[in-house]
């Protein structure tokens, strides 16, 4: 059949292998016949909820079958799902419910308690759905609130309503580093053609077993579950504490492909791995941010047989980029080149093309290009662009100028065509009258082996322009003070660094750097905290 809307990545596979597994979450599976059909039924009971084309639910709860269920029927049923991270907190979950008006909100009891306050300041709210609830707890005052058994069995055979490829299935609302969070709208052929795309590129196949671990709430989580459904593979769902909960998933359930973050990926390179997770697993991705090479290097030791895929993406346009395993050794620090479906281009501030290594703006079409900024009309003018035809838009002759986002990410392309990534615009260092990229001096405080974590900022300087902070974590088993830490840093840094590179301040932080919702660095709360250190030529603080 067709794989044209989103649930009918489920809906096909469904009907080539209906008992091959689909979910695992724990000991309980989930195949794909019953994926299928409680998809289809709880889009019907939206339906007859009086739920209309184009709505928003927002689903605020862990990893869970009830999850997915809720966010795939809602594309079945022609609305839009909006995932909200599981830690968040009221506040921010209330900023959500009101920036998407979702009319929906499928969540538990345990987290409703929390969110009493904060459902007031929704008025588009009408529903409450409320997972381990048999029935209707109360429907005399909006919002209405319902087990979701109830909404299973109020009509099955009812089917949702007509929608087509370019209609919006999905908000995702970025982690808010740098202010509100703010939604994407992604339509059903951005995420069909996505999961197509990403498949392909990693060699996804009905037995593979992908390990969800990143939020379904982030592009690339979202993604474990489009890829595994693409190809009738098997998605295991885990919410884990610790590190090692990842690892004893990947040896349990015998994962063949495992996507993370870079903070994950350097937690999980200074553990020790048993044997069988393994001898199992086909390949590991990286995305959200640059691994450094140390932790590639030591996570290459440990996983021989294990491909490795180094990605780049934007929530605005789900996938960008990716490197071939075998292109690891004689590209050192390149995130590939473009991913299949779609087209990266380097163009100047005039929207020319740049030139072989030359730094540019990173510019990304095709259809994996996402529909703009939920109720943000003015941020969208601003990253969602007509292409330029000098640039590959179309031809002034037509009418509809191609629309492409524009990253704010500057990067710069070889003879070869292979891209490498220099930093955000917002994120580049100005000083002594240079540009220095945070990755590059992240790269090589990594290569001292001295350090697990860190995150590099330009602070403001009144006579250059800015100096350079680092924020760092110490390497697993080093055991000496932290000012000795950072006298040592700095002299690896004097013997590896150009004058204007050296590091100002360098903060010690114990445990791990903070996190955005996503995961990631949370590199703006680092950056406000960094701007209250003390002056000085070294600055020294340990949290």
């Amino acid at each position: 059949m067709p794989t044209t809307l989103l649930h009918h990545l489920i809906r096909s596979s469904a009907v080539c292998t209906p008992e091959a597994v689909a979910l695992r979450a724990g000991s309980i599976s989930l195949n794909y016949h019953d994926l299928s059909d409680a998809v289809d039924t709880f889009a019907g009971g939206l339906v007859r909820l009086g739920f209309t084309r184009g709505g928003r639910v927002a689903v605020w709860l862990d990893k869970r079958f009830e999850t997915v269920i809720a966010c795939f029927g809602t594309a079945a049923a022609g609305g839009a799902f909006v995932p909200v991270n599981p830690v968040l907190k009221p506040a921010q979950v209330g900023h959500i419910l009101r920036d998407s008006g979702a009319c929906i909100l499928v969540t538990s009891p345990e987290r409703l308690k929390g969110l009493a306050d904060t459902l007031a300041t929704c008025p588009d709210l009408c529903h409450l759905v409320l997972t381990g609830m048999p029935g209707a707890t109360s429907t005399a005052h909006p919002p209405a609130t319902h087990g979701w058994d109830e909404i299973l069995a109020l009509a099955p055979e009812t089917r949702g309503h007509r929608v087509i490829d370019a209609d919006m299935v999905a908000i995702l609302y970025t982690s808010g580093s740098t202010g509100l969070p703010k939604g994407v709208a992604l339509s059903h052929r951005n995420m069909v053609a996505g999961a197509r795309s990403v498949a392909h590129y990693l060699e996804n196949r009905a037995d593979d077993v992908l390990l969800a671990a990143l939020p379904l709430s982030f592009d690339a989580g979202f993604s474990q579950l489009t890829t595994a459904f693409a190809v009738g593979a098997r998605a295991v769902l885990l919410n884990y504490l610790l590190p090692r909960d990842v690892l004893k998933a990947i040896e349990s359930e015998r994962v063949t492909g495992l996507t993370a973050v870079p903070p994950l990926w350097i937690q999980l390179a200074q553990l020790t791995w048993p044997a069988e997770a393994g001898r199992h697993l086909r390949y590991f991705a990286n995305t959200g941010g640059h691994m450094p090479r140390t932790t590639l290097d030591r996570l290459r030791s440990l996983l021989p047989s294990a491909k490795p895929y180094l990605m780049y993406g934007l929530t605005e346009a789900f996938r960008a980029t990716y490197l071939p395993p075998e292109e690891i050794d004689h590209r050192p620090g390149s995130i590939g080149k473009a991913i299949p479906d779609t087209d990266v281009l380097v163009l100047r501030e005039d929207g020319s093309e740049c030139t072989p290594d030359e730094p540019g703006e990173l510019v990304q079409r095709g259809a994996l290009v996402g529909l703009g900024y939920w109720n943000d009309p003015e941020k969208t003018a601003e990253r969602y662009k007509p292409l330029p035809p000098a640039a590959g838009g179309r031809a002034p002759g037509l009418m509809m100028p191609e629309i492409a986002v524009f990253s704010g990410d500057t990067v710069r392309r070889d003879q070869d065509g292979f891209l490498y990534f220099i930093g955000r615009r917002d994120d580049m260092i100005k000083t002594s009258g240079y540009r220095v990229s945070p990755t590059e001096i992240e790269e090589i405080l990594h290569g001292t082996g001295l350090v697990g974590e860190c995150a590099a900022f330009g602070l403001p300087h009144d006579t250059l322009g800015q100096s350079i902070a680092v924020a760092v974590t110490p390497a697993t088993g080093y055991a000496a003070e932290p000012e000795t830490l950072a006298a040592e840093l700095l002299n690896k840094c004097y013997h590896h660094m150009p004058f204007y590179m050296i590091p100002a301040k360098i903060e010690i932080r114990q445990g791990m750097l903070p996190r955005s919702p996503n995961g990631k660095v949370d590199r703006a709360r680092l950056f406000r905290e960094l701007c209250k250190m003390d002056g000085g030529a070294l600055g020294v603080r340990v949290e």
